[in-house]
């Protein structure tokens, strides 16, 4: 048995392993690439995070449903860096919006450069990125829009919040589905449409990408109340710290609704207080760890994976399906 990609993802097939990592490595090929600028300074800025490493999962999820069709179609690469610098470029624009100062262990962009550089950074990174789109054909630059429209849109709806009388567990699976399915559910879409995948092949592995997408990020919930930095690559609690109420803080709230127990209404205190005093954060993330809701969100994120894993049943059994429920499993695991 042998390992690719993140988490660790086993692969049995020495040809598709072969195959994923000739892809994957071509494609940080084009980050590198697609990330150079007759201006040093910006070069330096836009191949910060680059360089920082990350798990490449959206490119991995472009070659394992490229399997489904031909590996070796000539827009898989390609469509595989458009997703990654998409991917890329929110990352500098959520720092700043979250005023983080580390990510994927070292310093954000907005934390080294300021806010301004950070922004625009990531401005460059969605012009390179529809450069390479436009020669791919209407129909990618038409997904891609699509799906950019829908993470653009699940960043504001987090930012407004949820409507009066709207659940707000519900409201935020929403928005998880628009900021991080939407891009997730195109890598596993440009896959297999760039390979020459049967129509229907390419919907079920989008309706995969959505699910696992979620997941993913449900997973990152947890990661980031029950891990330290050394793990996740960022600070821990950057959420909690912002004020902005991820899955386990809207579960312990829904608890208080629920039981209106005395310590969960305290804990909801605690974390409404002023979050930037660190013996406060401290307080609240060891209080967090130890709650029911953090479990609750374990099983939510369990609950994504198996739909994901649902989803690839009409699927022939092949190696690169069995990746793809082998990732379902990595996630379960991230989560704890």
């Amino acid at each position: 048995m042998t390992v690719v990609g993140p988490f660790g993802l086993s692969v049995r097939d020495q040809a598709l392993e072969a195959d994923v990592q000739a892809g994957l490595a071509a494609v940080e090929e084009g980050l590198l690439e697609a990330t150079k600028s007759e201006v040093p300074f910006i070069t330096e800025a836009a191949q910060h995070l680059v360089r920082a490493g990350g798990k490449r999962f959206r490119p991995l999820l472009v070659m394992l449903a490229a399997r489904f069709g031909d590996p070796y179609a000539p827009g898989l690469v390609p469509s595989a860096v458009v997703v990654e610098l998409t991917h890329l470029a929110t990352l500098y624009h959520d720092d700043v919006m979250d005023e983080a100062d580390v990510r994927r262990g070292v310093p954000s962009a907005n934390a080294r450069w300021g806010n301004s550089v950070a922004v625009l950074t990531g401005d460059f990174l969605f012009a390179r990125a529809s450069h390479i789109l436009a020669d791919l054909g209407p129909e990618a630059v038409r997904v891609q829009a699509e799906a950019f429209e829908r993470l653009v849109t699940g960043q504001i709806l987090e930012t407004a919040g949820p409507m009066d009388g709207r659940d707000p567990v519900e409201h935020y699976l929403e928005v998880l589905s628009g900021k991080t399915g939407a891009l997730v559910a195109v890598a596993c879409r440009f896959g297999a449409m760039m390979s020459g995948a049967d129509e229907t092949v390419v919907d079920v592995l989008t309706q995969y990408g959505e699910r696992l997408g979620v997941a993913f990020q449900l997973a990152d919930d947890v990661l980031d109340i029950a891990s330290d930095s050394h793990e996740s690559g960022k600070t821990p609690g950057t959420d909690l710290r912002e004020g902005i109420p991820t899955l386990p803080v809207l579960r312990l709230r829904e608890r208080v609704a629920r039981l209106g127990l005395a310590e969960d209404i305290a804990l909801c205190e605690l974390l409404d207080s002023d979050l930037t005093d660190d013996a406060r954060h401290a307080e609240a993330l060891t209080r967090l760890r130890a709650h029911p809701a953090l479990e609750q969100a374990r099983k939510d994120t369990v609950r994504y994976v198996e739909d994901a894993r649902a989803a690839l049943a009409p699927l022939a059994e092949c190696n690169a399906k069995a990746a793809l429920i082998e990732l379902c499993d990595a996630v379960v695991h991230r989560a704890g």
